[in-house]
């Protein structure tokens, strides 16, 4: 007989493994955090520092950039579908052989595409100014892109297309990241900032990063997704992953994954070891930021999304700052221009909820202090918000 998990105990699932209720651990640290998040998403630099507060419940900017920049344990990288994450530097070697080296492959084939449409050069040509920009990195130790396209003046080099025209500089960097060759440092002014220096990957780590099995490599990244995620379906670890089906359904075969029904109809799976039932939280409330991996952990996001999918997230299907309460998302929220931050429903919730939720946001608002988070991708009501004069709505 097939096991059911239903919503409530998804929710339940969710809130304790993502670190959202129960007991704040005053000694965790931001390498827990992201290990039970399995990785940080860092498209946005605010994200990595506000999903790690709304966990910790604690400023961290200092803690945060000694463990990337100085103990080195967490290490911004390309990861799953083409997007940049923040991930255990021991979990570094999994990620790309398991998700970045077919990002890097199928770049290297677009690239060259372009690079042949618009008359730039061809692989020969590609792979002498990469070799020529690691080695200016690698003479001068940290770089940023503009100090290495004056070394290496070909990465000015300019693809001219009918929409619009960009230099090749950022393009050769990414794949010269995406081949685990080199690695963003430390951003180019304050913590939100997202220009980096960057370093060679073997002088920025202690240790060379194993060469992993691709399969193998699959198989690990799927076994932390459904640890920290499941129960999941097929279409929620392909999205997630950004394999292909065939990959997806070998990973969840190699783990001998648990098939479990989930309300609505859906076939979802689980560990073997992770049919036992979650205890119930109790009641918590979150202010997690755009982009928090809780909220872009699945591709069907329904049962704690409901229909506030175009209030809270853009056109491309990045979501904004939102509201969680007992497992679902209730609302969204942003920060106005005097850095106060204002709060908004997306449904009714009870008067604790709201008296909670206003707590949070004092909290919040302390913590950032005098910055100012504007997300990079910006929903409709993160947009109103900010730009409102006055309080928080009701």
């Amino acid at each position: 007989m097939t096991l059911h998990i239903d919503t409530a105990q998804r929710r339940a699932r969710l809130a304790v493994r993502h670190g959202l209720a129960g007991p704040v651990h005053p000694r965790k640290t931001a390498e827990e955090v992201a290990s039970d998040l399995v990785a940080l998403h860092a498209t946005d630099p605010a994200t990595v520092h506000l999903s790690v507060a709304a966990r910790l419940h604690r400023p961290l900017v200092a803690d945060l950039e000694e463990a990337l920049y100085e103990r080195r344990s967490l290490l911004r990288m390309l990861g799953m579908r083409r997007t940049m994450f923040v991930v255990p530097s021991g979990f570094a070697a999994v990620v790309q052989a398991g998700a970045t080296r077919a990002v890097a492959a199928e770049q290297r084939r677009l690239l060259l595409k372009h690079l042949a449409e618009c008359g730039v050069g061809d692989a020969a040509w590609l792979e002498d100014v990469s070799e020529s920009a690691y080695e200016a990195l690698r003479r001068r130790g940290s770089a940023t892109a503009a100090q290495l396209a004056a070394d290496e003046p070909r990465l000015r080099s300019q693809l001219v297309f009918p929409q619009g025209t960009q230099y090749v500089t950022s393009r050769i960097l990414f794949l010269l990241a995406a081949d685990g060759r080199i690695v963003r440092g430390r951003p180019v002014g304050t913590w939100i900032s997202s220009q980096y220096a960057w370093s060679c990957l073997p002088d920025w780590l202690p240790e060379p990063m194993p060469e992993l099995d691709p399969a193998a490599a699959r198989t690990e990244l799927a076994r932390a997704w459904l640890a920290r995620f499941g129960p999941g379906t097929t279409a929620d670890l392909k999205w997630w992953t950004g394999w292909t089906m065939t990959h997806t359904k070998a990973a969840l075969r190699d783990l001998a994954a648990v098939e479990v029904s989930l309300d609505g109809g859906e076939t979802g799976w689980v560990l073997p070891d992770d049919t036992a039932p979650v205890d119930d939280p109790g009641p918590w409330v979150a202010l997690l930021p755009g982009l928090d991996p809780t909220v872009m952990g699945f591709q069907s996001r329904l049962w704690y999304l409901g229909q506030h999918a175009p209030a809270l997230f853009d056109r491309t299907g990045n979501a904004g700052p939102t509201i969680w309460s007992g497992g679902r998302i209730v609302g969204g929220w942003g920060q106005q221009a005097s850095g106060r931050v204002a709060t908004e429903f997306t449904e009714d919730v009870t008067p604790a909820v709201r008296k909670a939720v206003a707590r949070a946001a004092d909290e919040l608002q302390g913590w950032l202090g005098g910055a100012r988070v504007t997300p990079r991708f910006r929903a409709p009501l993160e947009r109103k918000l900010s730009d409102l004069a006055g309080t928080v709505v009701p």
